[in-house]
């Protein structure tokens, strides 16, 4: 688990940089396109059971038989830059992005037009967050691997195998997440 994600911690200092700019010149750019185009990387980085209003239509369920060899239901979150493994840390810091941006510019976000696609891309992972951590002490941090995952070049909707979860517990310490 020691991959930083590289695209989703850039997509959300986009959408950071994007909001503070939005506050003093929205008049001259079209940052509501800029960031519902933000919001469509993340839908497009969506794993799970998609829901029909899902607005990236080429993309389908996918990660559905994560967690199920080691008992857990770990379906949902977000794949992270550009393969099809699933990192706690990186997706942690997107989310807290996100509500931080939802608290902090709910006018702009709403003057956007854009708080209802910040709630939502919130609320897939924070559903997922739930599952990850399905008692006390327990967090599963990670799904997939992050070396043979960089050598599997398929959608991830082809994805027909459980893949390796990893739990961090007493037993196996993670802090650093």
């Amino acid at each position: 688990m020691s991959k930083f994600g590289g695209s989703l911690l850039g997509v959300s200092l986009l959408l950071t940089v994007l909001l503070a700019a939005a506050t003093t010149a929205a008049e001259y750019y079209n940052y509501g396109s800029a960031l519902d185009k933000t919001f469509l990387f993340f839908e497009a980085q969506r794993s799970g059971k998609l829901p029909a209003t899902l607005r990236v239509k080429w993309r389908g369920h996918s990660g559905l038989k994560d967690g199920l060899a080691q008992g857990v239901s770990l379906e949902g979150g977000y794949y992270d830059a550009g393969d099809h493994v699933k990192f706690g840390l990186p997706m942690a810091f997107s989310v807290t992005m996100l509500s931080w941006a939802a608290v902090d510019n709910r006018k702009e976000l709403s003057g956007l037009n854009q708080m209802q696609q910040t709630l939502w891309s919130i609320r897939w992972v924070t559903d997922y967050f739930i599952k990850a951590h399905p008692q006390p002490n327990v967090l599963w941090g990670q799904v997939g691997d992050g070396q043979s995952d960089h050598y599997c070049w398929q959608r991830a909707e082809d994805m027909t195998t459980s893949r390796t979860a990893y739990k961090l517990d007493q037993y196996h310490p993670g802090s650093d997440l």
